[in-house]
């Protein structure tokens, strides 16, 4: 299972007791995810926690999600999307995997929310880009990168197109287990976390802030 980096497995299991309590379709993905190899792309519950409370602070009603994986961060937004509104919710989720977008659609089903999520299994940057020529500029209120690092950049700038004034954008693993702060460590997905953190602080579209929630979150504030 996915955990913050540096919690201890006793903090962890505390944060679990002291959150709300996790939709039952919630633990089954987690729990299933947990088996496979790649389990360590799910995020964490507490950082699931953090997305929900997210959604719920701005009211946010339209969301766009970069990276689903098995579908445990847009299974957590959504259910807080429709509880907030019955009617009108939407959440575009962007992937490039088949495999693993079915098992996420299985979830989603369970907790009655696949209403709500359209899925799109194509290179993101096109969805994006297409959602962009549509005129849904400035019509979203949060979005969530989790994909290949070397694209944070593109899907930073068409996020921030996408989103209205006083909307939130959130990057994950914005920390890479540590590797970010190795001066020795020039890895192509290295660098693209770099420089994606410094480009946000300076950038006057955003108040950005790099958190250490989950493997590292960084929360920018469309101006």
């Amino acid at each position: 299972m996915s955990s913050s980096f540096g919690l201890t497995p006793e903090l962890v299991r505390y944060l679990a007791d002291a959150n709300p309590p996790e939709h039952p379709a919630l633990v089954r993905c987690r729990e299933e995810t947990a088996a496979l190899t790649q389990a360590r792309m799910q995020i964490s519950p507490e950082q699931g926690a953090y997305m929900a409370a997210t959604a719920r602070m701005i009211r946010a009603r339209r969301t766009f999600e970069v990276g689903v994986f098995t579908g445990y961060s847009a299974l957590a937004t959504a259910l807080t999307l429709k509880d907030m509104h019955p009617i009108g919710a939407h959440l575009l989720a962007c992937d490039i995997s088949e495999e693993w977008t079915t098992k996420a659609r299985d979830y989603w089903r369970q907790a009655e929310v696949d209403d709500i999520i359209e899925l799109k299994v194509a290179p993101a940057t096109e969805t994006l880009d297409q959602r962009i020529q549509a005129g849904q500029g400035g019509s979203y209120d949060l979005g969530f990168i989790d994909a290949d690092k070397t694209g944070y950049d593109a899907y930073y700038e068409r996020g921030l197109i996408l989103l209205r004034p006083g909307g939130v954008m959130l990057f994950d693993n914005m920390l890479w287990s540590g590797k970010v702060a190795d001066p020795a460590d020039t890895t192509p997905d290295t660098t693209a976390l770099r420089a994606l953190a410094q480009k946000a602080k300076a950038d006057t579209r955003v108040h950005a802030v790099l958190t250490a929630i989950g493997d590292g979150v960084l929360i920018c504030v469309k101006r």
